[in-house]
């Protein structure tokens, strides 16, 4: 977050536009894309929301696969110390 915040308070004229931060930007020579990347969007989005809340993690942790999946990796961890 602090990074973030830092990028979009003290380069906010080359990194944001109209959609967001910006697919490439220069600061050397005062260059920006003139595109927006959107793939890479979803991802940022999604974990300022789980830095914020918990709420991705806490929904993650509710699905029965994963539960079952970690208890998986518990006993196999427990069984490899023996060796």
């Amino acid at each position: 977050m602090a990074a973030l915040k830092n990028m979009y308070r003290n380069h906010g004229q080359y990194l944001w536009g109209e959609y967001g931060f910006r697919d490439a930007v220069n600061l050397d020579v005062n260059w920006q894309a003139r595109i927006f990347m959107g793939l890479n969007q979803a991802p940022v989005t999604v974990m300022i929301e789980n830095y914020r809340t918990g709420l991705i993690w806490d929904l993650f942790m509710q699905n029965e696969e994963i539960a079952g999946a970690l208890e998986q990796l518990q006993q196999e961890g427990s069984r490899n110390a023996n060796y």
